[in-house]
């Protein structure tokens, strides 16, 4: 879902896709924010508000649906730092000078079509997505094709003990850290890893809303913020910078955007120390330009706000 707003002839984008895990459809996410469309209009536009006030007057009749309210957070901040002519990166402040690169992302799959897909993605940083019963099988065949830094997301699969045997091995296998490896609820057992684990640990689903950083502080390292899960931009900055409090690494992910989402993302990435920014380059067909990855460095766009442009925006049912 795209979501447009527009002041004369300048608009700003925001973006959020339907996710079944947490249970948001796309007709749920249309119905929601037509149901505050006059709440979005009025007067907002007269004398803006800063992005920080308009997601406070949004959070109380959106908060039931944060995929949509990040979807209009991003393309209020959008069409706000648009309208002051910056990009957004120049109206929080932020130099780009230093920016990290971002991953690539390899799938669970077999071995054979793994390695397919890493040679024809040449890539200085992988995340590799695990939780099968040949994982550090894996990890030595892919290993053997590159010496690429390797990120593992073990998507809530492992148990404690497989936690602390992999990590060992996959240490000296250049992994450098482990996200997610147990489900959420098992915040005991993520307490012992956390002072055993020969890896770093970073959150993932076990961090989606603000109060989760607080939450995360001692069971993990890091923290990685999705922007659609904890409602936008707007609270991002706000966990990234509670994070930072807290001594706690900070990563930002992606789910799966489009250049109109991955464009957003890449304003936060001076404030991170690591990023998951490559949905729009697994996209078949992308629907906006804007910010792109070059063997993962970040190359912003000309254009002010995220730098989006949408070019093939072709929607299943038209709303008025």
């Amino acid at each position: 879902m795209v979501v447009e707003l527009k002041v004369g002839n300048i608009s700003g984008y925001g973006e959020a896709s339907e996710n079944p895990y947490y249970k948001h459809k796309l007709e749920d996410m249309i119905r929601d924010l037509l149901g505050v469309k006059r709440e979005i209009e009025c007067d907002t536009f007269k004398t803006p508000e800063t992005p920080e006030t308009f997601w406070e007057r949004m959070y109380p009749i959106l908060k039931h649906n944060l995929f949509a309210l990040c979807a209009l957070d991003i393309a209020y901040n959008d069409l706000y730092s648009r309208l002051k002519n910056k990009k957004l990166y120049e109206l929080w402040g932020y130099s780009i000078e230093n920016n990290i690169l971002s991953n690539f992302t390899i799938g669970i799959d077999t071995i054979e079509n793994m390695l397919s897909k890493m040679k024809d993605t040449p890539w200085p940083i992988y995340k590799i997505k695990l939780g099968t019963h040949e994982d550090l099988k894996i990890i030595k065949a892919l290993r053997r094709h590159t010496n690429a830094i390797f990120r593992i997301d073990a998507n809530c699969a492992w148990s404690v003990e497989e936690t602390l045997s992999n990590a060992l091995a996959l240490k000296d296998l250049g992994v450098e850290f482990l996200e997610q490896p147990l489900p959420a609820e098992e915040v005991d057992g993520m307490r012992h890893l956390y002072k055993k684990c020969a890896l770093p640990l970073v959150a993932d689903e076990s961090c989606q809303k603000e109060s989760d950083i607080e939450n995360c502080f001692g069971l993990f390292h890091g923290v990685n913020i999705k922007l659609v899960k904890c409602g936008g931009l707007t609270p991002a900055r706000r966990m990234l910078h509670r994070a930072q409090e807290l001594g706690m690494k900070k990563m930002v992910g992606c789910m799966t955007e489009s250049s109109v989402g991955i464009s957003a993302i890449a304003h936060l990435v001076p404030e991170l120390d690591y990023v998951d920014m490559d949905g729009a380059v697994l996209l078949r067909q992308d629907i906006a330009e804007g910010v792109s990855l070059e063997y993962g460095k970040i190359v912003y766009s000309d254009l002010k706000g995220t730098g989006v442009k949408l070019i093939d925006l072709k929607p299943i049912t038209k709303h008025s």
